[in-house]
């Protein structure tokens, strides 16, 4: 039986502070957790080619760390979704901030490239995970009238993360090596967020879901799930809220159509529209995943420094902020399979332009292109699934998919490392990423066939005007 606390409804904020000025504190203290707990997802790339050289490791296995890093994000956002449902954010988001602190001080003094994944692993399930799913839930809790915003502005944060650190890590590397900046790194962000962790005491209100005639924890509909049952209550939590479109207090929501049959997503079974979902997040994000994971190494490679590539990292994720904020716009206009199908077209285009074009100017301008282009595929799959997927099940589908885009990140990371290895050059590399992004575009591009051919109008669940 789902664990439900029975203190939920006493200890939980009054809906009268959902879209208040304390709602948007609380906010900004969740912007800079997620700033502070993401920083080693962005941090191992800048250093991959000090690693690789130190431990004298070939290029696949210096991606190691990444891929189990992701890895362990995807399945640490259960464990730590699921105790911030049960005892509150505060003390999730301590022991975060001690294994992010630990995590960077092990890797700084590690030994071999073994050790130094194991303790990227560690600061990915436990320390990364805690300011990933458990703050996107309470952020979809404290918003209403402008929740799709707050989300968006919470889910930035990470790439925030992207833009500010690889430049300050690549300077650490440069002036005392990456082991001392790992050090520092650990005591700067596990501090940060221990003291940002003390201002998020409070819980979130409750909120009401979809047409419900009475409140309902925010982790009801994710236990109630037969994908996940309990184990995905932070990540459902998160994705019910967001996806959610009213609440106690909240303007009018767009309406959907009654003829779409939810219970027959895209006319096929749940289970299979599900299942298609997913493997088109891992191969969307098998192709995100080659130049943000391995553009410090190639323009190491092409004589350009790592520093160079560390700033093409932060301004491709710097344009992901922009991409993502202006994507949840698009989305709201023309659906949620429309937007990623434009975004991973876009995506698709971008890493084409990697293969003629290695100059440095050109480096930075497609770099910065591709963040334009690829930042708001992800957040569409939300939006998916609250468009054609019942809601009472939104949320740990959601997770699901999730899940399915981090373990595309992880085998991208590797799998254009070995590539690299075995042919010698980062092209075979480009190309394999174009073919799986060929795969989500086939399958996104096949169930937007379906939909059509089932009448809905524009190709969506068309929401109203207003």
């Amino acid at each position: 039986m789902p664990h439900t606390p029975a203190s939920t409804t006493s200890t939980a904020a009054p809906a009268s502070l959902i879209d208040s000025p304390q709602a948007a504190w609380r906010l900004l203290t969740t912007l800079g957790l997620v700033v502070l707990g993401n920083s080693s997802m962005y941090v191992v790339s800048v250093v991959l080619p000090a690693v690789q050289a130190e431990f004298g490791v070939g290029r696949a296995d210096a991606s190691l760390p990444y891929t189990l890093m992701m890895v362990c994000l995807g399945l640490g956002g259960l464990w730590t979704g699921r105790m911030a449902d049960r005892h509150g954010l505060m003390p999730v988001l301590c022991v975060g901030a001690v294994a992010v602190c630990g995590g960077f001080v092990w890797a700084g003094l590690s030994g071999s490239i073994w050790i130094f994944g194991l303790a990227h692993g560690l600061m990915g399930l436990i320390g990364s995970s805690a300011t990933f799913a458990p703050l996107m839930a309470d952020t979809a809790l404290w918003w209403n009238r402008r929740r799709g915003i707050a989300v968006a502005i919470c889910a930035s944060g990470n790439y925030i993360a992207g833009a500010l650190w690889p430049p300050i890590v690549q300077h650490g590397i440069e002036a005392i090596g990456w082991r001392h900046t790992y050090v520092l790194m650990g005591l700067v962000c596990g501090a940060g967020m221990l003291l940002l962790a003390l201002r998020m005491r409070q819980r979130a209100p409750l909120v009401l879901m979809d047409g419900a005639a009475s409140a309902v924890p925010a982790s009801s509909a994710s236990a109630s799930s037969p994908l996940a049952g309990g184990a995905a209550a932070g990540v459902g939590a998160a994705a019910s809220s967001v996806t959610s479109s009213s609440t106690a207090t909240a303007a009018p929501a767009p309406s959907v159509p009654s003829a779409v049959d939810r219970s027959r997503p895209f006319s096929l079974r749940p289970v299979h529209a599900q299942l298609l979902l997913c493997v088109a997040g891992v191969a969307c994000c098998v192709a995100m995943a080659m130049p943000q994971v391995h553009i410090v190494a190639y323009c190491t490679d092409l004589g350009f420094g790592a520093a160079r590539g560390a700033e093409m990292l932060s301004l491709m994720l710097a344009c992901g902020i922009v991409s993502r904020l202006v994507s949840g716009v698009i989305c709201d206009r023309i659906g949620g399979v429309r937007t990623l199908l434009l975004g991973s077209a876009l995506q698709g285009v971008g890493l084409a332009l990697f293969l003629p074009f290695d100059g440095l100017v050109p480096l930075y301008v497609i770099s910065a292109m591709f963040g334009l282009f690829q930042g708001g595929i992800v957040p569409a799959y939300a939006i998916i699934i609250r468009e054609y997927f019942a809601p009472q099940e939104a949320g740990a589908r959601v997770g699901a998919v999730i899940m399915a885009t981090l373990i595309g990140m992880a085998l991208g990371g590797w799998m254009s490392g070995w590539i690299f290895d075995v042919t010698g050059s980062y092209q075979a590399a480009f190309i394999n990423g174009m073919g799986w992004n060929l795969l989500n575009l086939s399958i996104m591009g096949w169930l937007y066939w379906r939909v059509r051919r089932q009448g809905a109008v524009g190709g969506r669940v068309q929401p109203s005007a207003g």
